[in-house]
């Protein structure tokens, strides 16, 4: 017994014909071939191809209506066996175009506009440059020397890639179209297929005489000194762009642009601390007591600094605006941190040792015998 049309599409059969059509293309793209691979989804899917062929005709939806399947057993073989030319059922086709791209309609127009795409000027390609600075050329910029190879508009023949005095000519395979159509007939009509043309690569013209210079590419590797600024502050990671000396484009294109990767390398003296430059000092033990002023290297230079006299190991002292500048804002700089340790002796002679003994004694210390001076040494910093 035939099923029910209706049924199959799960529509009422007072349904308008937007209903049945909204109704197919769910259940078409549910058990299409293509996507859904269970066994039995290709004959639903004929059953459904059916039923809205029948449905979607008011002539032959009123046959049906009335008379069943006897009605229009004529009407179509898709359920029969086999599909007939369904090319004037202009709401199947524009279904079909809806679901799968590539055919022609709708996605036929997308390729000639891509294919036109091709025809015209192309951007360059961005390029990028890892570049290593010192600390300190990273802390205060300044001009830079790099070397890039990157694709130049070839002069010889002006980025055409012909021969100087001949021009390229239309592809003989599409038509200067870039585009070749291939028309296919399937079950469910007669579809145009479109692709790029093999012979021209999509460009729409065929070079005949290419130019010697650049072997008909129209572009040239090319070698260059570039000098670039790197800001003040710049840090690892940075990332700087220079404009338009990326690879030229083709057929007139604009060129793409250089990203510049910046990479800092590490300093024996000094670190960093997002805007903040720290490093550290050693003093001695009587330095630390009595206070001092030493010179103290800084990425502006030497800076004599005062160490307050009862400096514990561990203090930090603060160069205000001693730091980096502030990336954007070189006016506005970091502090210069700088950790201070003290150096306190494992041997001392016999005068040092009579003195620091004698200064035991005047603060209360008692009792020290052999190493027990290095040990209040030790301990005095941390009282």
């Amino acid at each position: 017994m035939a099923a029910d049309y209706y049924e199959l599409l799960g529509v009422s059969r007072s349904a308008d014909k937007d209903e049945i059509k909204r109704a197919y293309r769910r259940l078409a793209r549910k058990y299409h071939p293509d996507v859904n691979k269970d066994e039995g989804a290709e004959e639903k899917f004929k059953e459904i191809n059916r039923a809205y062929e029948v449905l979607s005709e008011p002539d032959v939806r009123a046959r049906y209506d009335r008379f069943g399947e006897a009605g229009v057993s004529g009407a179509g073989a898709a359920g029969a066996g086999g599909f007939q030319d369904m090319g004037d059922m202009g709401g199947f086709a524009d279904i079909f175009e809806s679901f799968f791209g590539g055919f022609g309609g709708a996605a036929g127009a997308q390729q000639q506009q891509q294919a036109r795409r091709r025809n015209g000027p192309v951007r360059g390609d961005d390029l990028r440059l890892d570049l290593k600075l010192d600390f300190k050329e990273a802390v205060f910029g300044g001009e830079k020397e790099i070397r890039i190879s990157h694709l130049e508009t070839c002069e010889t023949c002006s980025g055409t890639g012909a021969k100087p005095g001949t021009r390229p000519t239309s592809c003989s395979t599409c038509n200067g179209s870039g585009q070749v159509r291939r028309a296919t007939r399937t079950p469910f009509g007669s579809f145009t297929q479109v692709s790029v043309c093999p012979t021209c690569n999509g460009t729409g013209q065929v070079i005949e005489d290419k130019c010697s210079a650049c072997a008909g590419k129209g572009q040239k590797q090319v070698t260059k000194k570039l000098k670039i600024t790197i800001p003040a502050g710049v840090d690892n990671g940075t990332r700087l762009r220079v404009q338009s000396e990326g690879d030229a484009g083709k057929r007139n294109g604009p060129p793409g642009d250089l990203y510049v990767y910046l990479f800092v390398n590490e300093d024996s003296k000094f670190q960093r601390e997002g805007i903040d430059v720290m490093s550290s000092i050693s003093i001695g033990y009587l330095q630390a007591i009595l206070g001092c002023k030493l010179p103290v290297e800084t990425v502006d230079g030497e800076v004599e600094v005062e160490i307050p006299a009862g400096t514990q190991p561990g203090r930090v002292i603060t160069l205000e605006g001693n730091g980096v500048p502030r990336l954007g804002n070189p006016v506005s700089r970091g502090d210069h941190r700088i950790t201070v340790s003290i150096d306190i002796p494992t041997k001392i002679s016999s005068e040092e040792r009579e003195l620091l003994t004698k200064l035991a004694e005047i603060r209360g210390e008692k009792g020290l015998g052999k190493g027990g001076v290095e040990n209040f040494l030790g301990n005095l910093f941390h009282k």
